[in-house]
């Protein structure tokens, strides 16, 4: 019987999240990683999980009952050694995560390139408003809960579904693992350019997941993407497409959609049967597309019309999606996790509808596996057409070969030839400076990066408010 449970690599998003609903179930959690550091090093000693710093074999004694091996370890890993050498058992966070909590519930796994995080979360509200107790285990923080999980009693568990491989012994997609009675796809393109070599063998990769629902379970499949399309014509399963605009191809579909400052209002469709108006505390018509999908899978799970419209207005979205970190002398700083090109374009322009005075600077640090390399250098080009001004910050994965990483000098430079202006400024405190300098009130200042980007909002909000 597992009792004690160490996690290698327990400091990212996910092992950390999952590192806290073990707790929450009652194992004795323990862990540890390279880089100890907040927010997550603070969230785990609140809940009370030991972590300790660096890589090794006496991290394992007393040995524990399951080491669960994160996805940034590699067999070279001096713990994961001592795992094998030792004959300890092992296993991976999404299989863990399928054996031991989703074996008897009904899990709805969201997947996508796009609108993961936040379909799911929205529909974890939804239930939890409702008062239907889901389980949750989200890639981010959704502002309704507070964390990135949550163990409820009730039988929908709602996790975010990753297209990213499990572990080093384990080279098959998160999601996988996920046992989906109830699965969103949302959008696919290319991505982690690290692992995939193209867009069809992600392709490949989601085809498993449609293969795993069973009969009796539902896709929510976006009819706006051709591949999602394609993905789901031959499936046994009872299929709900969608899509904002609508079309006798699909089933589900939104009218009258206005933006103010405070979110989108619209009507939801099914095919000529409107279920009535719905209010979303979210821009941009990507949120307004998650929402759609994540309307269609509570009605699918049971919940009312009206449920659905108490609790979407109450939704306060995700951490670091469209997070206002602050306001001075009317400069609006503005944090968003954007970093693929067609998630900076609908960040724009979401950002652009929900405020459409003054000017709006995007500045964008490129340092996934993807954003970093030249695959994206056209398509960012394109991305930022909504922008009035453009910042392109230093690639963030500087040991790429020349070749391969993305040239932001270039990149400004196309940016700026289609009409934007746009400057490539590798360090973070100059870009701080210039802004200062130039920002005056109504503008709206846009940071997209997937990570810290080195504290530009702190630091941007300080710089503001001594001028």
């Amino acid at each position: 019987m597992t009792r004690t449970v160490h996690l290698m690599g327990i400091c990212g998003t996910g092992m950390g999240s999952f590192a806290g609903l073990l707790r929450a179930a009652g194992y004795d959690v323990r862990g540890s990683d390279q880089n100890v550091y907040p927010p997550m090093s603070e969230k785990l000693a609140a809940w009370g999980i030991p972590v300790m710093s660096g890589y090794r074999p006496e991290n394992l004694d007393p040995a524990p009952d399951l080491v669960i091996v994160g996805n940034v370890i590699r067999r070279t890993n001096p713990e994961a050694q001592a795992v094998l050498d030792r004959g300890l058992k092992y296993t991976s966070f999404p299989k863990a995560l399928g054996d031991m909590f989703l074996a008897d519930r009904h899990s709805v796994v969201v997947s996508g390139t796009h609108g993961k995080t936040t379909t799911s979360s929205l529909i974890a509200w939804l239930l939890h408003r409702a008062e239907r107790e889901p389980s949750l285990l989200i890639g981010g923080v959704p502002e309704n809960f507070g964390e990135g999980f949550r163990l409820g009693a009730g039988p929908h568990f709602i996790v975010e579904g990753d297209e990213y491989d499990t572990a080093f012994f384990d080279k098959v997609p998160k999601f996988v693992h996920y046992r989906p009675r109830t699965a969103v796809i949302t959008s696919i393109e290319f991505d982690h350019a690290d692992i995939y070599n193209n867009v069809e063998a992600i392709e490949a990769q989601f085809a498993k997941l449609v293969e795993l629902v069973p009969e009796n379970g539902a896709i929510v499949a976006s009819a706006s993407d051709p591949r999602v399309v394609r993905l789901i014509e031959s499936t046994a399963t009872p299929v709900h497409l969608y899509a904002l605009e609508e079309s006798a191809h699909h089933e589900w579909h939104v009218r009258d959609l206005t933006f103010d400052a405070d979110g989108a209002t619209f009507s939801i469709f099914r095919h000529r049967i409107r279920l009535g108006r719905f209010r979303l505390p979210m821009s941009g018509r990507y949120n307004v597309e998650n929402a759609l999908a994540a309307t269609i899978v509570a009605l699918q799970l049971g919940m009312s019309v009206a449920e659905i419209r108490e609790a979407m207005p109450e939704f306060k979205g995700v951490a670091r999606r469209q997070t206002i970190r602050g306001q001075v002398d009317g400069i609006r700083v503005i944090d968003d996790f954007a970093h693929h090109p067609t998630a900076v374009q609908g960040t724009i322009s979401g950002i652009r509808a929900r405020y459409p005075d003054g000017r709006l600077f995007a500045v964008f640090e490129p340092r996934t596996a993807t954003s970093s390399r030249r695959f994206f250098q056209d398509a960012y080009a394109e991305a930022f057409g909504g922008a009035d001004e453009v910042i392109i910050a230093a690639v963030g994965r500087r040991e790429l070969p020349d070749e391969d990483r993305l040239d932001t000098d270039e990149l400004a430079q196309e940016i700026a030839f289609r009409g934007v202006s746009a400057r490539s400024v590798d360090e973070v405190d100059e870009i701080v400076a210039l802004l200062a300098r130039e920002a005056r009130p109504q503008d709206t200042l846009l940071f997209m990066s997937n990570g810290g980007f080195g504290s530009i909002h702190r630091k941007m909000l300080e710089a503001l408010e001594r001028r």
